[in-house]
This record gives C-alpha cells, structure tokens and sequence, in this order.
C-alpha cells in the first residue's frame, strides 16, 4: 500500500506506527529477543481489593457495588466475594508469597469503602485504615515497594444510591478520599495509580450494565461516568501535586486498559481508519484529555457529532464538554502512563447506524484472528505482537511531549478451573511472549517502558465468572475455610525472568518443584516460599516439559 494511501485514511500516529511493523513477515515478527531488561526494571504482580480481601463487613467496611451484586445472585451459580481469597486475615501469607517470586512491587488496590464506609470522611473506619497499614509496613519489611491503586472498580454503594459516577458531587468525594490516602500512606507509598481500567468502568458498569452497578446506558451515562472520572483524576493529582510530592516524594499517574487495533484488510483504507477510531474510543478516551491537550480527540468528538445529525430522532451518544478551566486543569496530570493490556483486534468498517455504543458510534466492527491462541475468557485471545505496537503508539502519541514513563500496570490471561493445580503451561507461554514484546519495545524500539505487572498474585473472584476463572500465579483453594495456597508452574517461571532480569539464561536442566499446601496465615517469621530456590534456571523460551524422574525436568529447546 502507498504511504500516501495511509496517510489520507488514518492519523498520522496510527498510520506511522502500524505501516513500521506491517511489512513484517510472521517469523520477523515473533522472533524471541535474548536479552535482558534495564538493570532498574521493575517487576510487579497485582491484586484487587474485591476480589481478594474477603471480609466484606468487618472492620465497619461499608457495602460496595460489587458487595449487592454478588448478594443479588448476579455472578456465576451464585457465588460472592464475601470471603473470596481471605487476604484482610492473611497478610503474612501474601507478602510470604510476594518474598518468594523476588518482585520489586505489589500493586494492590485499596476499597474506598473499607476506608470510608459511606464514602465519605465523616465516616472513617481506623480499622480498615489500620489493615492497609499492616500490609504496606509487611511490604515494605520485605523489600517490596507497594503500587496503590485507589480505585479499581469497588464503589460504596451508598455513594451508588445517588448516582456513583453519574453525579457530578463524586469529584469532591474521590478528591476528598484520595487526599486521606495520600495522608496517611504516603510516607511509604511512593507510587500511586488513582484508577486502574476506568474505560471498564464506563463500559461495563453503565453502558453495557454487565458490572454493577448494572446500567444499560450508552448514550449519556457512559459519556458522564467518563467525564467525571477524568475529572476526579485530576483533581486526585492536583491535591497529591499541591499538597504531598515535595515532602513525600512519589508519583501518581492512571492506568488505562487497551488493547492493540489491527485493520481486518490492510488493503481497505477504510479498515485502517476504523482500527485507528477503536483505540481512539478505548485508549484515547482517557488518554488523550490527560496527556495530550485536556480534550476529548479530535476523532471521538467529530464521530459523536456525525452520529447526532445522523440520527435526529435516536441519539445514540451525548459526549459531555469540558470547560477551558476543566481542560487545563486535567491536561498533564499524570506522573507516568499506566496501560492494562491483555489482547488485540481486528477492526474493519462497518455502518453503525444509530446503535449506540463504541462499535455503533464508531462505525466499525472488532473481531479476533482464529489462529490466535484463546483463553478461559472469552475476550483474551493472545496476540503478544500487539503490546509492542501499542507500546509504540502510545510513546508516539501521548509521550512525544510530556516525556513520562509506561508502567505496564496489568497482563495476564485466565484459565478454566480444573483439578490440575500446577500444570498452566498455556499462561507461561503467554507471558513469556507478552514479557519479550515489551523487552522489544524498550531495546529496538527506544521506548521508555519501566515496569511490567503479571495479573495476578493469587486466583480470586473474577465478578460475572465468580471464582471459574483463573488468573492467579497461585492456585487459591476455595473449598477450603483458610484458603490455602500454592504456586502454579507459572510461579516458577516468573520467579526466574525476575531473577534473570529477562531471557539471557540458556540452561536446559531444573530441579522439579516441591510443592506444599500452607494453611497458616502466621508466616512472618518463615523464609522465603521455595518459589526462587525450586526455579534455579528455568528454561525461559521453551515449554516442553519432560519429566525422567522423581527429582530432574528436561527441556527441549525449540528448532
């Protein structure tokens, strides 16, 4: 395809970025890079309040969104998150687990309503307070700095009852929350992210109503939640900015979900069109007010307007309008780009007619290659090739000026629940292959990547899919009252890459794992889990595993 052909289809960043890697052949592209990573890169594995903590009233925690919709029976054979993997009694257990894959950081989040119950500082619980301050200490104890994330999708639901998101007076409640995290763990917290997927959250929750709290509303809610969410970022930043970073000292930035936009037929320019509006209406959302001029882009704004003249007599989207002040004071408020990244798509044009949403409004279509590996969700498919160009489009288009680093905040996939425990072979290969794009991105590619987060540490509850999904470097055992425990094969392999710092080893023999159930949560006195020890030169580019005895593993190395 002629360069002028791109040019005249697409934005000038999405046109360069996709045109550089499209003239790769398949081998080229998934070429495996033996090297290592920056001798300061930092590794990282996450958590999320609800789904791990457990202990949904203790401690004077107020009800959460996710709270009522597990109570109502919405998620998978009726399934909660009441107890989910018992982590507001276990401290010393993950940070036992934590100690035993050598990561830098943990990266959990905290639940606004532990903290304030009703949402707000009048209602203040010192004990929920008290439980982030044994875990940052237990943390910090270790050598292991820990990631906040201030929202990850837990709302008070009595903030919920007067709207959540949709009412304009959750600026000053998020602000006024935030401003008590900052004050009381930002003497050891030095890294903050104050939404993680907030796209998720207007998607989802009130566009699509799959996640509590459930509204189906894609032409003016979805718009709204989005609007204020910005809002209450940068307002977050600001009081960090004002108020905290000179005597504390941290960063504070967003972490956005994206996945990688590919066109279904490179030869259609209007294919490559659509796959630039689906990162425009998914990352750009977000992105683009933050770091590049405080506004919605050019594209979304331009779409949305064509839609209602379109569509007189059926609105299908309300895009809300900031202010000048509104745009100054969001344009530059983040520290760092956080990017959630799990997969990728291919988009061709499609007439959206007036059907709201992002596929109606953006006149396109997403779909998934059948050669890419699926996973237990049925919305990850693997495509590690797209992580690097993203990792680019992103450098291009939102860091050419403000020159801040991308954490890579979340990547992972999940796997059904089985009765094989240690064996996921199918997530190592996923992480191997997703872990070297973003080592390509930084060596080949000059991109300013700083940090890489498996999802997750532990398996826990997955909201609509319960506790059928997955996503843990350790196998959670919900049977069982004190949820016990145990490293999956990944495990293994993380430990070593974190070791290694990247791909440079090339044994081919290990010692074959010893693994043990621990029921007890009193492990602070323990050493390190096995973990590091039982992986001393894992074999990092191959997954064929020969076991030939009770005690050695072979492995072979691809030709």
């Amino acid at each position: 395809m002629q360069n002028n052909l791109l040019t005249s289809s697409c934005s000038m960043t999405y046109c360069k970025t996709w045109s550089n890697f499209a003239t790769m052949t398949s081998s080229e592209r998934d070429a495996f890079l033996m090297e290592s990573f920056p001798a300061d890169f930092q590794w990282a594995t996450s958590s999320e309040s609800f789904k791990v903590e457990g202990g949904w009233s203790e401690g004077g925690k107020g009800e959460t969104i996710w709270d009522r919709f597990g109570h109502e029976g919405l998620a998978s054979v009726n399934q909660t998150a009441d107890l989910a993997c018992d982590s507001f009694h276990k401290v010393d257990y993950d940070v036992y687990l934590l100690r035993g894959l050598h990561v830098n950081n943990y990266q959990f989040s905290i639940s606004w309503a532990r903290i304030f119950p009703s949402g707000h500082r009048g209602s203040q619980s010192e004990k929920g307070a008290v439980y982030y301050d044994k875990l940052i200490n237990a943390l910090i104890e270790s050598g292991i700095q820990p990631v906040v994330t201030l929202y990850h999708w837990d709302l008070p639901q009595a903030l919920q009852d007067y709207g959540g998101w949709t009412n304009t007076s959750i600026v000053e409640a998020f602000k006024d929350y935030a401003d008590f995290c900052f004050s009381r763990f930002g003497d050891r917290v030095k890294t903050w992210n104050t939404f993680s997927s907030p796209w998720v959250v207007s998607h989802a929750g009130y566009g699509t109503g799959k996640h509590p709290p459930g509204v189906k509303d894609y032409v003016v809610a979805s718009y709204q939640v989005t609007h204020n969410l910005l809002k209450s970022h940068a307002e977050a930043w600001h009081v960090y900015n004002d108020k905290y970073r000179m005597k504390q000292g941290g960063k504070v930035g967003i972490a956005l979900n994206s996945d990688w936009a590919e066109p279904m037929d490179p030869s259609r320019p209007e294919d490559i069109a659509a796959a630039d509006r689906y990162l425009q209406f998914m990352l750009g959302w977000f992105a683009h007010p933050i770091f590049v001029d405080g506004d919605y882009p050019a594209t979304l704004k331009t779409q949305v307007e064509e839609k209602r003249r379109e569509c007189p007599h059926s609105e299908p989207a309300r895009l809300p309008v900031f202010t000048s002040e509104e745009r100054k004071r969001i344009h530059g408020t983040a520290d760092f780009l956080g990017l959630n990244h799990y997969t990728s798509r291919l988009v061709n044009k499609s007439d959206g007619g007036c059907t709201p949403g992002i596929q109606g409004v953006g006149d396109l279509q997403a779909h998934v290659d059948p050669s890419w590996s699926s996973t237990a969700s049925d919305w990850i498919y693997s495509a590690p090739w797209g992580l690097r160009r993203l990792l680019n489009y992103i450098s291009a288009e939102y860091l050419n000026v403000t020159k801040v680093p991308i954490h890579i905040t979340g990547n992972g996939m999940p796997t059904e629940h089985s009765g094989d425990t240690f064996n996921d072979t199918s997530r190592i290969e996923y992480m191997r292959s997703y872990i070297n794009e973003a080592l390509k991105a930084i060596h080949l590619d000059g991109v300013n990547v700083q940090q890489f987060t498996v999802q997750s540490l532990m398996d826990g509850f997955e909201g609509p899919q319960g506790y059928s999904k997955r996503f843990g470097l350790h196998h959670v055992n919900f049977d069982l009252p004190d949820r016990p425990r145990t490293p999956k094969q990944s495990a293994y392999f993380y430990s070593q890459v974190i070791e290694k710092n990247g791909f440079a080893s090339k044994s081919l023999m290990v010692p074959a794992p010893e693994l043990k159930n621990i029921r007890s949560n009193k492990v602070s006195s323990m050493p390190p889990s096995t973990v590091p020890s039982q992986a001393m030169d894992w074999p990092l580019w191959d997954l064929t595993r020969l076991q030939v005895g009770p005690s050695w593993v072979i492995y072979t190395r691809p030709i």
